[in-house]
């Protein structure tokens, strides 16, 4: 059976060659130096960026976003505690992934999140590209399969965990009366009502 074109980029990224490495590192550097979020023309992994909905038309828009890896701290208190009870780490509860779809988010505030996903890490930063739509181009609204995210129940989408990604961090993968995430953590302990 033939393969098609993104079958290659594919099977190029995931077993990368040594110049597709040493580029991809040289990049990380451009990428590190740079803006936290950026926006770019066209998607790194185009074959990823295809299977998550980007197609190259109007009202598409890339954001590189970079994040730091490790725990989160808070501000150290300094009053009424003994001293071993004063450092607090903190345990972030949502991926990285999801965190780095908000902040793309934040910054383009007129455009809404499709999807993302992993560009490459280091060991101090990961780089998500996010894909965003503009949900008032009428190349949008005319799409089929697009025009969901013009609807106004769908505003801000992200923020509410309904991304592949926040759906992931959520637990709604998986299914079974032993997992307590349906409707929502917060309805089963009676604050959902």
């Amino acid at each position: 059976m033939a393969k098609g074109f993104y079958s290659y980029i594919k099977q190029a990224w995931k077993k990368p060659s040594e110049e597709k490495i040493k580029e991809t590192r040289k990049k990380m550097i451009d990428w590190r130096a740079g803006e936290r979020v950026a926006k770019i023309e066209k998607p790194s992994r185009l074959d990823r960026a295809r299977i998550l909905g980007y197609k190259a038309k109007k009202g598409f828009v890339i954001a590189r976003v970079t994040i730091e890896r490790g725990g989160r701290t808070r501000p150290r208190p300094r009053k009424k505690r003994r001293t071993s009870r004063q450092h607090i780490q903190l345990t972030l509860k949502m991926n990285y992934q999801w965190v780095a779809e908000q902040r793309a988010q934040r910054k383009f505030r007129n455009l809404e999140v499709l999807n993302s996903y992993l560009l490459g890490k280091d060991g101090r930063f990961y780089f998500y590209e996010v894909i965003m739509v503009d949900p008032n181009v009428p190349e949008i609204k005319s799409d089929k399969n697009l025009n969901f995210l013009c609807s106004k129940k769908n505003r801000f989408r992200v923020f509410r965990g309904l991304t592949s990604a926040g759906k992931k961090s959520r637990g709604l993968r998986n299914k079974g009366p032993e997992l307590k995430v349906r409707p929502s953590v917060g309805a089963w302990h009676g604050r959902g009502k």
